[in-house]
C-alpha cells in the first residue's frame, strides 16, 4: 500500500491541468488501484491511497498524470506495510 504526496509546485498551471487529472485520478479508482484521493489542506496539493501495485508500476502511472507530466506537482511515495488495523481496513493487510 502506498500513500502518494502530490505537492503544488506551480499553482498557475492548476486550473488549465485539472479536468485531465480528474480523468487520470477516475482511470486509477476505475481499475481498483485508487482508493482514496483528497487535498492536501490548505491547498498545498493532493494525497493518493494506492494498492495492489508495485512501486514500479505505480510511479509508471503517476508519470502519466497531467500534473506529474506537465510541473504542476511534485510526486512523494510512501509505502506502507500494514501491520494494525481496525477491524473495518483488515483487507488492507493482504
Amino acid at each position: 500500500m502506498y500513500f502518494v504526496f502530490l505537492r503544488l509546485t506551480d499553482k498557475s498551471k492548476v486550473a488549465d491541468n485539472m479536468a485531465a487529472h480528474n480523468t487520470w485520478l477516475k482511470r486509477g479508482f476505475d481499475e481498483g488501484v485508487f482508493m482514496l484521493a483528497g487535498t492536501i489542506e490548505p491547498k498545498q496539493g493532493g494525497a493518493i491511497l494506492a494498492v495492489g501495485v508495485s512501486r514500479s508500476q505505480l510511479q509508471t502511472r503517476l508519470e502519466a498524470d497531467p500534473f506529474v507530466k506537465n510541473g504542476v506537482v511534485s510526486v512523494d511515495i510512501i509505502e506502507v506495510t500494514p501491520a494494525m488495523t481496525d477491524t473495518r481496513l483488515e483487507f488492507l493487510k493482504r
